[in-house]
């Protein structure tokens, strides 16, 4: 693999330049019968949350059904809301290379959802973009989702059904899926922490302004408590004095941005996106994290019993650090390492790129405030019949990612990865993406070789941006 200046990471781009996971002591773990698929419930909502059924004939229940969440003790009413097999986040779902996943998936809300895997290179048919890669599926109805994953590594899945996806994702329906490497790394614990958020009023019940256009035409929804997994951050976890470390992290929140810090330890970041880098350092022991991004991480914990290793999101200067992840030594301790852990670079992404013989298409985001955004001039509301972009199958490709709005925007890529380029010269940045996190004023420049056939969105990660105009699709084959 070329590997270009890998020492790089200002956090200006919103990226880095860069065995069942712990999920905490309050998570259950149930496996399934067949196919050695392992889930592991997380159970936030009602107290029968569970992992999906394993059906006869091989495939795993997974429902999108109104739920309950306590923000506040009784006698306070618990909020309503909405999870996947009672649980939020909902079941994590894991299986290793190579194996299918196969899921009876059933819509018991009022309205259509999907169920979307935007993080994995799937086939274009089973992605879950709705009335773009399929159909959404309407209230009441179910259908099967099949496909083995074509790369290991880290994911979320979530609704992709049109305006009502910042209130579903917001209410929690979000979930993480893990495909293992064919090897299992040289680590003790790995550990999985997904970050949401939540706005709730005086009663303890979720805020419905997720279509608030003053929001959604802005900078987003934050809420005002963060949870890490099933509850209030901080999560508390322990490892042994000296074990090795591999820390995996979601952004499940449907708009906030946070630069994540880390106290307490060396770390090396080893996959973002989903996909294996080479490992490198984060300048100042931090990174930025937009909504949808994954980041994993290894480091090996101090070797004196009772050190505590601290994950903190900090905010806008001035705003006081809020602890996200502590994780205590504890126990006998483990012999030392010789050498830093790696992941091994995935052989289905192409070493170069032929950036001379790629075309180029320029992806313009505008309005906002009191207009609606609009991607080359055009606001989405629904998939156009005509896409923004045509690049044949197996062609190199470089997309110019230009935000004239006044806030971050948080761009996505379906069904690919990216190599985000330099803005001085002709290298890039040493992992792939497929969300980028653009200043305002910023004009981005990624990557790719259009190797997934279909039909594929260029959207933005955050929902209501999308429900205010943030998207278009592109065309491969």
């Amino acid at each position: 693999m070329t590997i270009i200046r890998p020492d790089r990471f200002d956090g200006a781009h919103g990226a880095a330049r860069h065995d069942t996971p712990r999920l905490g002591p309050a998570a259950t773990r149930r496996a399934f019968l067949g196919c050695g698929l392992a889930a592991a419930a997380w159970g936030l909502a009602p107290a029968k949350a569970g992992a999906p059924a394993s059906q006869p004939d091989g495939f795993m229940a997974l429902e999108a059904a109104p739920s309950r969440l306590a923000f506040l003790p009784p006698p306070a009413d618990a909020a309503a809301a909405v999870a996947y097999s009672g649980a939020i986040p909902g079941p994590l779902l894991r299986l290793k290379k190579g194996e299918e996943l196969k899921l009876r998936f059933s819509n018991k809300l009022a309205e259509p959802t999907t169920l979307c895997f935007a993080g994995l290179r799937t086939a274009n048919a089973v992605a879950g973009y709705g009335g773009l890669t399929g159909p959404r599926l309407a209230p009441g109805a179910s259908a099967d989702i099949r496909f083995a994953p074509p790369d290991p590594g880290f994911n979320l899945y979530f609704p992709h059904a049109g305006a009502t996806d910042a209130g579903q994702q917001g209410r929690g329906l979000f979930g993480p899926i893990i495909v293992d490497e064919a090897e299992k790394p040289d680590v003790d614990e790995d550990f999985v922490v997904v970050l949401s958020d939540w706005s709730f009023d005086d009663k303890g019940q979720i805020k419905n302004d997720f279509s608030d256009p003053t929001l959604a035409r802005g900078a987003g929804r934050s809420g005002s408590l963060v949870f890490a997994n099933e509850g209030g951050a901080p999560l508390r976890l322990q490892a042994r004095p000296g074990a090795r470390v591999r820390m995996r992290l979601g952004n499940a929140a449907t708009a906030r941005l946070t630069n994540v810090g880390i106290d307490g330890a060396t770390t090396l970041i080893v996959a973002v996106d989903g996909q294996p880098c080479e490992p490198f350092e984060p300048l100042r022991n931090q990174f930025p994290m937009g909504p949808g991004a994954r980041f994993e991480l290894v480091f090996d914990m101090p070797r004196q019993a009772g050190a505590t290793v601290t994950f903190v999101l900090r905010w806008e200067a001035g705003a006081p650090d809020v602890p996200f992840v502590a994780i205590t030594s504890d126990g006998d301790p483990v012999a030392p390492r010789s050498g830093p852990a790696r992941l091994p670079p995935n052989p289905a992404l192409p070493a170069e790129i032929a950036l001379e013989a790629a075309r180029s298409f320029d992806v313009v985001v505008t309005g906002g405030g009191a207009a609606p955004f609009a991607v080359n001039g055009v606001t989405f509301a629904d998939w156009s019949p005509k896409p923004l972009a045509l690049v044949p199958r197996g062609a190199p490709a470089v997309f110019a990612f230009a935000n004239k709005t006044a806030v971050v925007q948080a761009m996505r890529l379906g069904g690919h990865v990216a190599r985000l380029l330099h803005s001085m010269d002709d290298g890039w940045e040493p992992y792939w993406r497929d969300t980028l996190l653009i200043q305002p004023g910023r004009t981005l420049h990624v990557a790719f070789i259009a190797d997934n056939p279909g039909k594929w969105p260029i959207e933005s990660a955050i929902p209501e941006h999308r429900a205010a105009g943030v998207g278009a699709w592109f065309q491969v084959g």
